[in-house]
């Protein structure tokens, strides 16, 4: 799975690297954790590319609650183009959630030790996402997203079974595709190529939400 993440790369890198015509005004963050406003890349309605700003908790337009306790922070891949919850996005709000590493935990015993997970090469790294619009009585709109997970290849197995799908730079336009197919779109949520990732293990204080800054994730001493 995915609970914690970081994305540290500038708006104006970002829009670099993912063609964007419109770009949001963020800040860098070391600790990213649910219900956050995270940034997502999507195809806008003209169909220009564009980054924007959206809760981190998918939430599903027909929900008749606001985004809360049942918006879904991920999603599995496995079925998620059937599942009601997320189906409507897979096929027609697909988005990336871009990210210069992931966080997760080992037990052992009862201690639970954090680990910063990120690409060997430092490159960004482009997580298969989904993004939903929910809009209450009111007329006011929420836009939430979700990040796709899959079954962990063994640069992440020894921590978690799960993993976020990380998509390929060549991958990115087809997953970005309003018309792309679907038996295409499935093709690419799969676990990344062995030893792309690097973790080791980081600072308890990651633990916190509160705790957002560069040392979170230096190699614990």
């Amino acid at each position: 799975m995915c609970g914690r993440y970081v994305y540290t790369l500038p708006p104006d890198a970002m829009a670099q690297l993912f063609r964007l015509e419109r770009t949001p005004d963020y800040a860098p963050h070391w600790n990213i954790a649910p219900t956050q406003m995270i940034p997502i890349v999507r195809t806008g309605a003209d169909g220009a590319r564009e980054g924007v700003m959206t809760r981190w908790g998918l939430h599903p337009g027909w929900m008749k609650e606001p985004p809360g306790a049942k918006s879904m922070i991920n999603a599995r891949s496995e079925g998620a183009a059937e599942k009601p919850f997320f189906r409507d996005a897979y096929r027609r709000r697909r988005a990336i959630v871009p990210a210069d590493g992931f966080y997760e935990w080992r037990r052992e015993g009862a201690v639970k030790t954090p680990y910063f997970i990120r690409r060997v090469d430092g490159l960004p790294i482009a997580f298969a996402g989904l993004w939903e619009r929910w809009r209450g009585a009111e007329g006011g709109a929420v836009e939430t997203a979700a990040i796709l997970t899959t079954a962990a290849n063994g640069d992440v197995a020894h921590l978690h079974d799960r993993m976020p799908v990380m998509l390929a730079p060549e991958d990115v336009d087809l997953w970005l595709d309003p018309a792309a197919p679907r038996a295409a779109l499935d093709l690419l949520l799969r676990a990344p190529p062995e030893a792309l990732l690097e973790a080791y293990p980081v600072s308890r204080a990651v633990n916190s939400p509160a705790n957002d800054a560069p040392g979170l994730i230096a190699p614990a001493a």
